[in-house]
């Protein structure tokens, strides 16, 4: 009887050391330590990504740059972007620049409009995009070649019901390309929710 219960003690001892030994040597194998840095280095990755927003221009860093290009704008055009309306459209002979009042009887945003685009028509086609420079603080893609392309495209300015628009014209190729280039960016800067297709 005491001889199974010592055998029994010793099997018990000897099971838990051949567990420990196990562990210990496992611990210091360089493959162990190898998946097991591994596997600490995805869980990482992985909680890193669960807190990265998935659109970089999504959240607080979206609309911090959406205010600033707005309170930008508000000073360069002379108007507020409140109380107007901006639409960008591409066309096959170039695109436009439509900014309307939201009120009807405000008449004020009206005139500001319509002098703030008569004065973009004349500067863009002297390859002045000081303001939209200002208004994005970048320069926008498409203008370099717009302004080295400067006397191949028009730009005609015409007085709408509550504002204003102009419109861009080119027969060059490369003009209409950097055009589009320009009207795209204007469309995702300001979100403005209009079609990025020519139409």
């Amino acid at each position: 009887m005491k001889s199974n219960l010592f055998f029994s003690i010793t099997i018990s001892i000897f099971a838990c050391l051949s567990i420990a030994y196990g562990q210990q040597q496992a611990s210091s194998c360089p493959l162990h330590k190898e998946h097991q840095e591994q596997k600490n280095t995805a869980q990482q990755h992985e909680h890193r990504d669960h807190k990265r927003p998935t659109n970089p221009q999504s959240g607080a860093t979206h609309d911090a740059h959406l205010d600033g290009v707005n309170a930008r704008g508000d000073r360069a055009m002379g108007f507020s972007h409140q109380k107007t309306t901006h639409h960008f459209h591409l066309t096959p002979e170039g695109g436009l620049i439509d900014v309307t009042a939201n009120d009807t009887e405000d008449t004020a945003s009206r005139d500001q409009i319509r002098s703030h685009l008569a004065e973009i028509a004349r500067l863009f086609s002297q390859g002045d995009f000081e303001k939209p420079m200002i208004t994005h603080d970048r320069t926008p893609p498409g203008v370099p070649a717009m302004v080295r392309l400067k006397s191949q495209i028009d730009y005609l300015y015409e007085e709408t019901e509550r504002g204003g628009r102009v419109r861009i014209s080119t027969r060059n190729r490369e003009a209409l390309d950097a055009i589009h280039e320009f009207l795209r960016f204007q469309i995702t800067d300001h979100q403005t929710g209009d079609s990025l297709e020519v139409k």
